[in-house]
């Protein structure tokens, strides 16, 4: 099942009930990345709210949209004619979790960590799959980092990790857009993480029944493939993840752990004359993972 927060393209996101929740119902047959016709979840604001109802209301809400949709064609919307919304967009917890990819290790040259490396987000920080990022005037030393989100469902605290799977609700698209300018300045990373609507989460929430097994990340930058690896090539997986954050922190439904980046970001590439290939202005990110759908931000 995929699910999705949208609003009409003409409405004001911070009007009460401008935006709503929906599951997918189908998606374009030759880019399976693209969603192509959706069902509103009546009464529900987003996927975050859904997440919060107990797990059999959560089905009847889903179920009885279907049904509704079966019954009233009318109620299948275009999903070319909906704007994507911030896919959860009041989490209690934003966890992201640096060194985890063995390339990207790599290409820092750092050694594998024992323990994951976490840092905190904030709510703010995220924004929709669609829009546009800005560059902040404070900082030019923008970079691109294409991750696997995962969503937690189950509450739950001092998860074993062979139970982990029953309190992940599904995973999402995400990109942990960096400041690096900031981060850099102290050896604490969070300054460097936290601007406004500058991390997209989405399109969808994709339970885990349907995430591929071989499912790929891919990152690019203006149609110019920067990243690209398999979700699988990780020092810690998502389980270990949820179960060592749940040890600090009662983890709650909607909450967000974005599980690291692969190698190819822009702060470990030079050019001939020695300069990295920061984001700027005009410049289009998308980032894709194999059955999860596509971002795609402009860089303002």
């Amino acid at each position: 099942m995929k699910l999705a927060t949208f609003r009409q393209p003409d409405s004001d996101p911070d009007t009460p009930g401008a935006t709503f929740a929906a599951v997918v119902t189908s998606v374009h047959p030759e880019d399976p990345e693209v969603a192509v016709r959706v069902v509103a979840i009546p009464d529900c604001r987003d996927v975050g709210e859904l997440l919060t109802a107990e797990p059999a209301e959560q089905r009847e809400m889903v179920e009885a949209a279907l049904r509704g949709a079966q019954e009233d064609h009318d109620l299948l919307l275009d999903a070319s004619r909906l704007v994507y919304d911030t896919l959860i967009p009041f989490p209690t917890k934003v966890i992201a979790v640096g060194l985890n990819y063995r390339d990207h290790i790599r290409e820092t040259g750092q050694e594998k960590p024992e323990h994951p490396t976490l840092f905190a987000k904030f709510a703010q920080s995220l924004t929709g799959a669609l829009d546009p990022i800005e560059i902040p005037e404070e900082d030019h030393r923008v970079d691109y980092e294409g991750e696997l989100c995962v969503v937690i469902g189950e509450p739950g605290r001092r998860i074993a990790v062979e139970d982990a799977h029953e309190h992940i609700a599904g995973y999402a698209v995400a990109n942990d857009v960096s400041m690096r300018g900031f981060q850099g300045r102290t050896s604490e990373w969070l300054q460097g993480k936290v601007w406004e609507a500058s991390t997209p989460v989405g399109p969808w929430l994709v339970t885990p029944d349907e995430l591929p097994r071989d499912a790929r990340i891919t990152t690019r930058v203006n149609g110019e493939q920067r990243q690209s690896a398999k979700l699988q090539d990780v020092v810690f997986s998502p389980e270990e993840l949820v179960a060592y954050a749940s040890q600090m922190v009662t983890l709650n439904p909607g909450d967000l752990i974005l599980t690291g980046t692969p190698a190819g970001v822009a702060v470990a590439r030079k050019d001939a004359d020695g300069r990295r290939p920061w984001l700027t202005a005009g410049d289009v990110v998308e980032v894709e993972i194999t059955g999860l759908g596509r971002q795609r931000n402009e860089l303002a």
